[in-house]
């Protein structure tokens, strides 16, 4: 007989499969969780908007927007963990989609137990990354970078910039070591709350980075804020304590 748990998380469960939908829906609801479906890529992304779940099983081989398209789509905006489902056993393929944003993989078929298992490993990195944010301290600045730490803000100048929590927490990361390499490693445990433990967890942090640069670099393939330092990390250009923040920052 299955313990209820004293879940609050909403999961969505992404398949064309019904069958599958249903297990998983059944299982996941057996243990506590509130769980939402859809049926392919598009219905997802509907569905996520609309319900925010706290996170996404999603997979791969689906209509209307595949498990890549849809993982793709919703790391514009939002961090929320993502549990890719796939059939293919190839390490290339579960590798992809932990570079595009994936938080972990299962192959089919699985287990239900195994997967719940998985969501719940997820959840605690998740709860983990959270106690390990850096307190705030002021405003850090480097040329028109401004990063207020004290209302989780960043600008470019004037204009406010458009950052998802876990992209704000590792440009925090990054520029309180400014000047100072930092290994992906550091950055893997600080901002995901874990080690590395497979080929391709490493990944993780330079998708990220990557998708940090597009934000804040004027040139994001020839990086001036923050630079790969080759077998270590990455180092952020050395940034100064701003005790009057720009007019900018304080009105808003």
């Amino acid at each position: 007989m299955l313990s209820v748990a004293n879940h609050t998380e909403k999961i969505l469960v992404v398949d064309d499969e019904a069958a599958v939908r249903r297990i998983l829906e059944t299982r996941l609801s057996m243990v506590g969780y509130d769980v939402v479906t859809a049926t392919d890529g598009e219905e997802a992304l509907q569905v996520f908007a609309r319900e925010q779940p706290d996170l996404v099983v999603l997979d791969v081989m689906m209509p209307n927007g595949d498990g890549y398209f849809t993982c793709k789509e919703l790391r514009k905006d939002s961090d929320v963990p993502i549990i890719m489902l796939t059939a293919l056993g190839d390490v290339a393929d579960r590798i992809t989609g932990l570079q595009i944003g994936a938080d972990d993989y299962l192959v089919k078929p699985f287990s239900p137990k195994e997967l719940e298992a998985r969501i719940n490993t997820v959840l605690r990195r998740l709860s983990k990354s959270t106690d390990s944010v850096i307190p705030p301290s002021g405003v850090m600045q480097v040329g028109q970078l401004q990063i207020d730490t004290n209302k989780r803000r960043v600008y470019m100048g004037n204009e406010l910039l458009r950052l998802t929590g876990r992209e704000y927490n590792l440009l925090e990361l990054l520029a309180s070591h400014s000047g100072e390499s930092i290994s992906r490693t550091e950055i893997l445990k600080k901002i995901w709350g874990y080690a590395p433990q497979r080929h391709g967890d490493l990944r993780v942090v330079d998708v990220h980075v990557s998708r940090l640069r597009s934000k804040i670099e004027s040139d994001p393939k020839n990086p001036e804020l923050i630079i790969t330092e080759r077998g270590t990390g990455y180092l952020f250009q050395r940034a100064k304590i701003v005790k009057n923040p720009v007019e900018a920052i304080s009105k808003v």
